[in-house]
């Protein structure tokens, strides 16, 4: 049925990826209304409904409302549905249903499914998505061990393993939503190294790609990684490593973050908030006592994010990367970008390029339109509240929970565009390049 009505009204792979996250975010709303979903019984306002499950569909993790003592079992599980759809793609989904079916997968379903998983081509398509169903179920379940018996010493049993998993599932998903109360996130577990690593671990293997899990998996039988592979892996560890380094300068001598902790609860305080930065949205430090710039380290590395084909936001590490690379080579004089004795294309120069900006001119735009609707509210929390929303990270400084209907609605926008919007223009810059029958000649204007 809905295969007919897509292929009636003619709507192409990027239309489709946007029609289909609407409607489980409609579907998330409606179900986050209904009495059963709150413990008060009278269900979310449908502006909170709205921005809830926007953020979890969007694996953002801004919330406003406390997730652990607002929803009942039925609401929270509502929500982790919603990420766990909308980390690894409802078309993921839809394959995975087809196959149990028995169902031939369309070449156009390939190709919905390869804008969803954001791939080159749809070459192998389909068996990336069973090992990416095949993995997330497996990392998942190992996380979710591993968190339960470590919450086993702290709740019961039965909470301990429901909390285990919910943790496990949002934080692979790069969601960040938490069930321990008061927007405390894990900032009780500051100082816990099975808790930190874990979650830790389970953020970053869901942040780098499953196209690149997939490469690592098969290197003891290939030997040999790409170049998108290795730029990844690269770009990753050193802004986790950098992040770390900073933010424990940064925020040693601070009496309301690192100052009490132990050595180890200062080295494992940094590293989470350095690795959550990056798209994932739960804590351990308080992130509104932190040093301003501490603040705007994170704000970068939020807008950086995770990598393509992942369950996080942000313009992507190997954008970051190509930028970097890009004005390195201007500066040394160089006219190929190189990366592992390998040279970048212009057209992937120039696509980093107009990702980077996009994404600049809607953090800028919603942050001067967040600006006009919440005057009091300090320049630099509504910059991090607007950058949190489009890395699709869900940190934030305080500030959801305290905005208007209208700086709702505008952060709702800025989560479906930072989720949505660059993987349609990727998909759209992939496009095959029309012939040009006209070229004019050159002209050349002053730089700099």
């Amino acid at each position: 049925m809905i295969r007919k009505i897509v292929e009636r009204l003619h709507l192409d792979p990027p239309k489709i990826l946007v029609l289909g996250f609407a409607c489980i975010i409609l579907l998330g709303t409606i179900l986050l209304t209904l009495p059963s979903a709150t413990v008060n019984g009278a269900g979310l306002p449908w502006l909170d409904a709205l921005f809830t499950a926007t953020s979890a569909t969007c694996v953002t993790g801004l919330v406003v409302v406390d997730t652990g003592s607002t929803f009942t079992v039925f609401g929270q599980i509502v929500i982790l549905s919603l990420i766990q759809i909308g980390g690894l793609g409802f078309m993921t989904f839809a394959t995975f249903f087809a196959l149990i079916m028995r169902k031939k997968i369309s070449l156009r379903e390939r190709l919905i499914l390869q804008e969803s998983l954001n791939q080159i081509s749809i070459e192998g398509i389909v068996r990336l998505a069973k090992m990416i169903l095949i993995f997330t179920a497996l990392t998942e379940l190992i996380g979710g061990i591993l968190l339960s018996i470590r919450f086993a010493f702290d709740f019961p049993l039965g909470q301990a393993i429901y909390f285990g998993f919910f943790h496990a599932i949002s934080n692979f998903n790069n969601a960040g939503f938490d069930l321990m109360g008061d927007f405390k996130s894990l900032t009780a577990y500051v100082e816990d190294p099975v808790v930190t690593l874990v979650v830790c671990a389970l953020i970053v293997v869901g942040g780098i790609g499953f196209m690149v899990v997939s490469e690592v998996y098969d290197y003891r039988h290939t030997h040999r990684l790409s170049l998108h592979t290795k730029v990844v892996l690269a770009t990753t560890a050193l802004l986790i490593l950098v992040g770390t380094m900073l933010i424990f300068a940064l925020e040693y001598a601070n009496p309301k973050t690192l100052q009490p902790l132990s050595m180890l609860g200062k080295v494992l305080g940094s590293l989470y908030q350095s690795v959550t930065a990056r798209t994932a949205g739960s804590n351990t430090l308080s992130i509104g006592d932190m040093h301003q710039s501490s603040l705007f380290l994170i704000i970068l590395l939020m807008f950086i994010g995770a990598s393509p084909g992942s369950t996080g936001g942000g313009i992507k590490t190997t954008t970051f990367a190509t930028l970097i690379g890009a004005v390195l080579a201007q500066i040394k004089g160089k006219e190929d970008v190189i990366f592992f004795r390998q040279r970048i294309l212009p057209h992937i120069i120039y696509k980093s390029l107009t990702v980077t900006l996009i994404g600049l001119f809607i953090v800028i735009g919603i942050t001067m339109a967040l600006a006009i609707t919440e005057p009091n509210a300090p320049f630099l929390m509504v910059l991090f509240e607007v950058t949190s929303a489009f890395a699709t990270t869900g940190l934030s400084m305080g500030l959801t929970p305290e905005l208007s209907h209208v700086g709702k609605f505008l952060i709702v926008l800025t989560m479906f565009a930072g989720r949505v919007g660059p993987l349609t223009i990727a998909f759209a810059l992939a496009q095959r390049k029309q012939k040009e029958y006209i070229r004019f000649p050159k002209g050349k204007i002053t730089i700099g």
